[in-house]
C-alpha cells in the first residue's frame, strides 16, 4: 500500500516560512479558502483572531502548506509541507531535516542565493567525495543542499 506524506512543521510565521520554502523549492503556496474561513466563522466554530490577512487573503492565522505546483490541484497531494505555529522557540538540532537537492547547480552559489534571502550557513560536510552545506532557514531550521 503506498503512502502519501506531509511534512510538518514548527515556526512563529508561517505564512512568511511557507512563502519562504515555495520560492526556494519552485513550489506553490496552497490556497485557502476564503470562503470557507468567512462560512467557519459566521456559524461560530471559527473567530476573527483565528485570521489574518497574508498578501491580500484572509486566511487561517495558524497555518500555511506549501506542495508542488503541478500538485496544488490535487484533493490528496503526494507531497506536502505544513507550516504551523508553535509558542515556544526552537532550542535544540531538528531531529528530522530535509535535503534539498540541486539538480547540477553550484552548491556555492544556491548557498549565497539562500543566504541573501535569510538562510544561514551552519557547516560544511563531506563523506567520501560527497559535499555538501546544512543551512538554517529564516526560523533556524536546518536542510542540506547538496
Amino acid at each position: 500500500m503506498g503512502l502519501n506524506i506531509q511534512i510538518a512543521i514548527d515556526c512563529h510565521h508561517p505564512h512568511d516560512l511557507a512563502d519562504w520554502w515555495a520560492e526556494t523549492l519552485d513550489w506553490s503556496v496552497e490556497p485557502q479558502d476564503e470562503g470557507f474561513i468567512r462560512s467557519m466563522i459566521s456559524q461560530g466554530f471559527a473567530t476573527e483572531d483565528q485570521t489574518m490577512t497574508h498578501n491580500g487573503k484572509l486566511v487561517w492565522k495558524d497555518g500555511a502548506a506549501i506542495r508542488p505546483t503541478e500538485e496544488i490541484d490535487a484533493k490528496a497531494p503526494a507531497r506536502r509541507l505544513l507550516f504551523q505555529t508553535v509558542p515556544e522557540q526552537k532550542t535544540i538540532k531538528n531531529r528530522v531535516h530535509w535535503d534539498v537537492r540541486l539538480d547540477g547547480r553550484d552548491k556555492d552559489e544556491v548557498r549565497a542565493e539562500l543566504e541573501a534571502r535569510g538562510a544561514t550557513f551552519l557547516w560544511t560536510a563531506s563523506q567520501g567525495p560527497h559535499e555538501w552545506h546544512t543551512m538554517a532557514d529564516p526560523e533556524g531550521n536546518e536542510f542540506c543542499i547538496s
